[in-house]
């Protein structure tokens, strides 16, 4: 017999979790997402979440509440007398009311290996660690941060030029399979909980724009792994002189590489910077408002050559 499930998420990451489970053929109730944003060039437009534009192409209904302070609001939760709900990059703390609102609790797909990595970007965290794996944990959800029960896990290997657009890419396929096992599992009452241990902990901060500057002082190392962690969004940036005019320039992919120099320079015809120690190999550009383009073809609108400084 197949759950009823309530389906929280937002972004695209969680629609093929969504869809997968609507696939199973669990009886989806309802999906929560959060509201309409402001969108279009004038920010006059509302844009429903991925999310909710999927729910609707299934067919199912949506609510959008701003938070669950309203008891109305977690009476209509209650109401759907759902078996458990599902929540994959909500982005709402949930409050006990609604963890405790279905027969079966909340199961939460975060995308880690928990304890690491407990809180809003995991992904982009990983990579700027260094992580050499990560992966998807299905949890039951209490009212900490991440804190719950794991149930599965699926590791996902993170290659040493891996973005943070890939890894997100990879790990949402892997963690919609997951949770899918997950509720089949819990639907036959054959699903194990084990606590997180206590050692091990690290929470993952949201991005904040100014930590998006690269900051060329850094080793090499450290400076790939911040530009990858966060292309394709928001994106690492430096700022140099082309043409006579300061320009931000963004940089969407780059390589280790040799050489040495005062960090920020530029070393060679292809786009090497000194880092504080080591070097790296810009390969994929972009400059405010223009295409993202491979360095070759960047370096013929924008010469960047040998002595020039980023900063």
């Amino acid at each position: 017999m197949a759950l009823r499930i309530i389906f929280m998420g937002t972004p695209e990451f969680s629609v093929s979790t969504l869809r997968a489970l609507a696939e199973a053929g669990h009886d989806i109730v309802a999906v929560y997402s959060q509201p309409p944003r402001p969108a279009g060039r004038r920010g006059l437009d509302l844009t429903k979440s991925p999310v909710h534009q999927a729910a609707e192409q299934l067919g199912i209904p949506v609510l959008t509440p701003l938070n669950f302070k309203a008891e109305e609001d977690r009476q209509a939760f209650q109401a759907f007398e759902a078996d458990v709900a599902v929540v994959v990059a909500y982005g709402l703390l949930l409050p006990e009311a609604i963890l405790n609102g279905t027969r079966l609790g909340c199961y939460n797909g975060h995308a880690s290996l928990l304890p690491r990595w407990r809180g809003a970007a995991p992904i982009q965290r990983a990579i700027m660690a260094g992580d050499a794996e990560t992966g998807m944990m299905v949890m039951k959800m209490d009212k900490g941060l991440d804190t719950g029960p794991v149930a599965l896990t699926r590791t996902v290997a993170i290659g040493p030029d891996m973005t943070g657009g890939e890894l997100h890419d990879a790990l949402k396929l892997v963690g919609a399979e997951a949770m899918r096992e997950a509720m089949a599992r819990l639907e036959a009452g054959d699903l194990a909980l084990t606590p997180q241990p206590a050692e091990g902990v690290l929470y993952a901060a949201k991005i904040d724009k100014a930590e998006t500057h690269i900051d060329f002082s850094w080793s090499a190392g450290d400076v790939h792994n911040h530009i990858r962690a966060l292309s394709p969004f928001p994106g690492a940036w430096f700022e140099a002189e082309i043409n006579g005019r300061v320009e931000r320039i963004k940089v969407l992919a780059s390589q280790l590489a040799q050489g040495s120099g005062k960090p920020g320079e530029v070393l060679d015809d292809v786009l090497t910077i000194a880092c504080g120690e080591g070097a790296v190999r810009l390969t994929r550009l972009q400059k405010a408002g223009g295409k993202p383009l491979p360095a070759v073809d960047f370096l013929r609108g924008a010469p960047l050559g040998p002595g020039t400084v980023a900063h």
